[in-house]
């Protein structure tokens, strides 16, 4: 859940509605603000990150998968030049039907995560620039969904899959060309801590 504290400085900055104080009034209005604005504040400290896997030696690193979750990459300022041992997998615009070559890609990725059975993964949904922030949120969830039931049916278990939606929000490329965006249409893997 993401830290609401906004909605404090909201709540003191709304406008006198009907409550019949007199002008300059507000002082203990202020002071109760500042005072339930602490817990807010507090509740807001980082997460740790996701924990990494470490194709040489095998094991688990801080970090997640060639760095971690996209959304880490993006905060290190490199998102898309850390690979990890499953391979992102491309979707055709508006659409998260899995094409020929991702379900080669993923059999590949079944493979890896039975050799690996104790490894647990994150399957991050994205989406190009075009199209609404709703429209692709949820297109980007349809599309880790459909990656997760695939590795399903090919005998991974959905215990051990989790699947987010960053719609549009982590582009691997940001020009407005088809190239750029078929790159940002993708499903990629973030290997858990066991």
């Amino acid at each position: 859940m993401g830290c609401e504290a906004t909605s404090v400085g909201e709540i003191c900055s709304s406008r006198r509605v009907a409550s019949g104080l007199p002008r300059g009034g507000y002082g203990w209005i202020v002071a109760l603000c500042i005072a339930l604005s602490f817990p807010l504040v507090a509740g807001c400290g980082k997460k740790k990150s996701t924990s990494t896997y470490d194709q040489a030696q095998g094991t688990m690193g801080e970090g997640g998968v060639g760095g971690g979750s996209s959304l880490d990459q993006y905060r290190r300022g490199t998102l898309g030049t850390e690979e990890g041992p499953l391979h992102d997998v491309h979707f055709d615009y508006d659409s998260y039907e899995l094409k020929s070559d991702a379900r080669d890609t993923l059999r590949a990725n079944a493979d890896w995560l039975r050799e690996n059975a104790g490894q647990r993964t994150e399957i991050e949904g994205h989406c190009d620039s075009r199209g609404t922030v709703e429209y692709n949120l949820a297109l980007g969830a349809k599309r880790a969904k459909a990656v997760r039931d695939y590795l399903t049916s090919l005998g991974i278990s959905a215990d051990r899959m989790t699947t987010i939606s960053y719609g549009k929000e982590l582009a691997l490329c940001t020009e407005e060309t088809e190239s750029c965006w078929a790159q940002n249409r993708r499903a990629h893997f973030v290997v858990l801590s066991k």
